[in-house]
């Protein structure tokens, strides 16, 4: 007898730090999975098949990529624009994110897909509350972003991204295409990059961090409960038409990340109290400043309607998610 519940699935950017992860996890509970990845890429595990796409526009053809596909991931995006001298920045992240996404999504619907998961970004509610460097009780009181907030984008990627949403929720009324969108915190998980990447060397080094008086809080999403919440959405009758914002549920500061990063790693974090005006000169001199707001501002996220209206829970604490990140680091 058929199971309904497994899928062909498309996975759009499946060589991608999140795609390679979450195709393993589809493959593992049984859906067929089609990779769309760029075209010098030829394998990639937990990919039944790999389907090579150009760039992502307008115009891409993605006939061959969603044929017999039941449901669309799409994870691909552009996060960066490379070319700080980009005449229009906005243009460049609206030809990938907004239009090569309807594109998507149209022909999709053509090729009769039921659902399409749209990854997006906790960036479109705002940015958080920043320079928490022993933040007053009252800032740390705030609530964190849910769906119902009016989205406030703060740069052109954040914008692209509500965009995004935005022309998916028309084409899903015009064609009857069920579209579920995930707002998502920093991710992290094997093979994590950028900042997370540069804060678990900075807790394996040993060296005193000046960290000691922020008081912040921060909403965290390990790789593998992405994983499991975009699997429940694929086969959830009550997500069809949904936006989820997504989280471990294990909102920390920056000092206790340290400590639970240095302590997965059998290290003890050591800390200690710096003014946070001499901090944020020194970044400056060195062009870190967005990365010190990064790591000492707030950013709270609500995932309690995902939970309560899918019964999603993580199955991984944040515990065991740094465990499993920084063990391909040591």
């Amino acid at each position: 007898m058929m199971d309904f519940n497994k899928k062909r699935v498309l996975v759009t950017g499946a060589n991608g730090f999140i795609g390679r992860s979450l195709c393993v996890t589809l493959k593992k509970r049984g859906h067929f999975v089609q990779g769309a990845v760029r075209n010098h890429v030829h394998d990639v595990s937990g990919v039944d098949e790999c389907i090579p796409v150009e760039d992502i526009n307008e115009l891409t053809d993605w006939q061959q990529a969603l044929a017999g596909v039941d449901t669309v991931i799409h994870l691909a995006a552009r996060v960066h624009v490379m070319n700080d001298s980009a005449a229009n920045p906005i243009e460049v992240f609206r030809k990938v994110n907004v239009l090569g996404t309807e594109r998507l999504a149209r022909m999709a619907a053509k090729a009769g897909v039921k659902r399409f998961i749209f990854i997006s970004s906790v960036k479109v509610n705002g940015e958080g509350f920043r320079d928490c460097f022993g933040a007053s009780r009252l800032a740390m009181t705030q609530g964190a972003y849910t769906e119902k907030d009016i989205p406030a984008p703060q740069d052109t990627y954040a914008v692209s991204k509500l965009e995004a949403e935005n022309i998916l929720k028309k084409v899903a009324d015009e064609t009857g295409l069920q579209v579920v969108v995930l707002r998502l915190p920093l991710v992290y998980g094997s093979g994590v990059k950028a900042n997370f990447k540069s804060l678990i060397k900075l807790a394996s080094s040993g060296l005193p961090l000046p960290f000691k008086g922020v008081n912040n809080r921060r909403s965290f999403l390990y790789i593998g409960n992405l994983a499991d919440a975009i699997s429940t959405c694929i086969t959830h009758p009550l997500a069809a038409g949904e936006t989820f914002m997504v989280s471990d549920g294990q909102d920390v500061s920056t000092p206790d990340l340290i400590k639970m990063i240095a302590c997965a790693m059998k290290k003890k974090a050591v800390l200690f109290f710096f003014p946070l005006g001499i901090l944020k000169m020194l970044c400056k001199i060195t062009g870190k400043t967005e990365e010190l707001e990064k790591l000492t501002g707030t950013l709270l996220v609500d995932s309690s309607k995902i939970r309560n209206l899918l019964g999603w829970k993580p199955p991984f604490t944040m515990e065991e998610g740094i465990k499993k990140t920084v063990k391909e680091i040591q």
